[in-house]
């Protein structure tokens, strides 16, 4: 690995235009796989530091190649490209013009970081004994993702291991977050319907209330982790929406509700969604209604490789110290379609710290209130440069 010092100071000649091609794609988010401004952005910048560009992989992801001569190795770095459907409520000067959209997960400061990373290391070519290849992906934030498409497309050919990173306000700038094993969990989701046999309100003996099914459901189902599971086993089960009726003199004839389980193992994802829906079905059969449930599995579990860890810590040690350096982090049961990368490769995720109590920034990601000191980005590039930078 290249001397941190040298490579901080590489990072710093490229740290101001990499900010402000950050603050750009912040001010102008796009969601989903519609990543097109983005995506030529990134591709635009790629191709002019001579790397093998490939546009629309995976429909609007980018690739890039650096290329070294007599490589026998090649090791990817990925960043994700799209924004939230959410409104930001920031007062940055950069904040989001788009309307309904913005970069509060901190993709933005993941596509820019790469960006200058690729910048980095195009100048210390002579360092690298392995090809790099960039990956720009739209669409983590939806199922079903944008890594398979990616990797359907190629994005992994001749690719020997993959790392990642993601930003978090739980962890100052200048800190990390690693962990061996199942790191981030599946999201599942669920969609249930609940009928019964609305009227009036004023003669419920007639009717076979939905609302008081759904309740009921809603209330056992928080059994299946406080009673139902180890509770040294990391497992969410939460119900997120509950719709239904149309006046407060009418009971109506179905409900709709729907929610989410988070797991890090497949066991035990398995064994949760059996009893949510065995609880589902006796309640309804106990109080003569019927239901429809779709149980959708989210992105698997993000597992990190042990020789992959080894080597993310090594570089994180030598950059930041051992004491700025948390390992094993607590895993966490958000998802990340990162995990499938990590199927096909050895593979390590990363938190990087984004957040600055002192200046207020604390908010997590997803929260419309959402920033970063920007300082993680000068990190985030040493951070994959020391990876790939003597790479044998």
């Amino acid at each position: 690995m290249k001397d941190a010092e040298m490579l901080y100071a590489a990072a710093r000649r490229h740290f101001d235009e990499t900010v402000r091609i950050r603050r750009d794609i912040h001010r102008h988010p796009e969601t989903g796989f519609d990543v097109e401004r983005t995506a030529e952005l990134v591709a635009t910048a790629m191709g002019t530091l001579g790397l093998a560009v490939r546009r629309n992989v995976g429909r609007t992801g980018v690739t890039a190649d650096l290329d070294v001569p007599g490589a026998r190795r090649r090791i990817a770095l990925r960043a994700d490209m799209d924004a939230l459907a959410m409104q930001e409520q920031t007062d940055v000067p950069f904040r989001s013009v788009n309307d309904g959209r913005a970069h509060m997960c901190g993709h933005d400061v993941h596509t820019a970081a790469l960006i200058g990373t690729a910048r980095l290391l195009c100048d210390l070519k002579e360092d690298l004994a392995a090809g790099i290849r960039f990956i720009f992906q739209p669409n983590e934030e939806n199922l079903p993702g944008g890594a398979l498409s990616m990797i359907e497309d190629g994005a992994l050919e001749g690719v020997d291991e993959i790392y990642g990173l993601h930003v978090l306000p739980a962890l100052e700038a200048g800190t990390f977050g690693l962990r061996r094993g199942a790191f981030l969990g599946q999201p599942d989701s669920f969609e249930i319907t609940i009928r019964g046999k609305g009227g009036h309100g004023a003669m419920p003996h007639y009717t076979v209330d939905p609302l008081y099914v759904g309740a009921l459901f809603v209330t056992a189902v928080q059994a299946i982790v406080a009673r139902n599971t180890d509770p040294f086993t990391p497992v969410v089960v939460s119900v997120t929406q509950f719709h239904a009726g149309t006046s407060d003199n009418i009971i109506p004839a179905e409900v709709a509700i729907v929610g989410t389980v988070r797991t890090l193992d497949k066991e035990v994802q398995q064994a949760i969604r059996g009893r949510l829906e065995a609880i589902l079905a006796g309640i309804t059969s106990a109080n003569g209604a019927d239901y429809e449930l779709t149980y959708t599995e989210g992105y698997p579990v993000t597992r990190n490789h042990d020789r992959c860890v080894d080597k993310a810590l090594a570089a994180a040690h030598a950059l930041v110290g051992e004491e700025r350096v948390v390992c094993p982090y607590p895993a966490v049961l958000g998802g990340e379609d990162f995990g499938y990368y990590g199927q096909r490769v050895p593979s390590c995720f990363a938190f990087i710290g984004c957040g600055n109590p002192e200046r207020g920034i604390v908010e997590m990601c997803h929260h419309p209130g959402f920033d970063v000191d920007e300082d993680c980005i000068l990190h985030a590039m040493a951070y994959f440069a020391a990876l790939v930078t003597g790479d044998t």
